[in-house]
């Protein structure tokens, strides 16, 4: 499900950001506007700045509501369609129904549209009804990576969750991400954790600061140690 080699995730808004965690020695960019909102899909004239600024990989968000609800579908497929063009070549999007399930439907639209491009489902894993089942059904759907912190309230309270996550031997790779602490990252990675996605935690000056490089440097370093 892991490799054996840590990868870090960093939170990006905008090119700087991107050039600043790139800098630091992030592995790879989650790109998206609006963290008021928990992070929406962003503007196809960011993406390009973005993909001009770094060479990292960028998963790309396509959310457009704050919820954990499809929303407008046909209104996301044509946001995945518009990110394509603009030459976006991984995402992020994750759908729950009312029934605190996984959305497969939903999922499984949007899959088409991406037509064999990978993707990461987000943490609303963390609100399925049982987020072990839903791994397994994420798996199904053709998803290789899987960002949780194991409980809607984050890391601190879903270890347990996390650790039985880490354990399976196939599916998705499991991305640790939501309130992530810096002392919490050796208990993962003795679980098997390999993979930890950060956003605050790199940002000391708050959301409407950039990315800072030394915060950047100091998890990667603790990642990859």
């Amino acid at each position: 499900m892991s490799s054996k080699t840590g990868l870090l995730e960093v939170i990006a808004l905008t090119a700087a950001d991107a050039e600043r965690a790139q800098e630091g020695g992030a592995d790879r960019l989650e790109l998206v506007s609006d963290m008021a909102s928990d992070g929406l899909s962003p503007s196809v004239g960011t993406l390009r700045e973005v993909l001009a600024a770094t060479d990292l990989p960028v998963r790309v968000m396509v959310r457009d509501n704050m919820s954990f609800a499809a929303g407008d579908l046909d209104g996301l497929r044509a946001d995945a369609v518009r990110l394509i063009e603009a030459g976006a070549r991984e995402f992020v999007f994750g759908f729950l129904d009312l029934d605190s399930e996984i959305d497969v439907d939903a999922c499984e639209t949007l899959v088409k549209e991406l037509d064999g491009l990978p993707w990461t489902f987000h943490r609303a894993i963390d609100r399925a009804r049982d987020p072990l089942r839903a791994y397994d059904q994420l798996a199904a759907l053709g998803c290789d990576t899987v960002l949780a912190a194991g409980h809607p309230h984050g890391v601190a309270h879903g270890l347990s969750v996390l650790q039985r996550l880490a354990r399976r031997e196939d599916g998705p790779r499991l991305l640790v991400g939501g309130g992530l602490r810096a002392q919490q990252v050796h208990l993962l990675r003795a679980g098997g954790v390999r993979a930890f996605h950060v956003g605050s935690a790199v940002r000391p000056g708050g959301w409407e600061s950039d990315v800072d490089v030394a915060a950047v440097r100091e998890w990667a370093a603790l990642v990859k140690e």
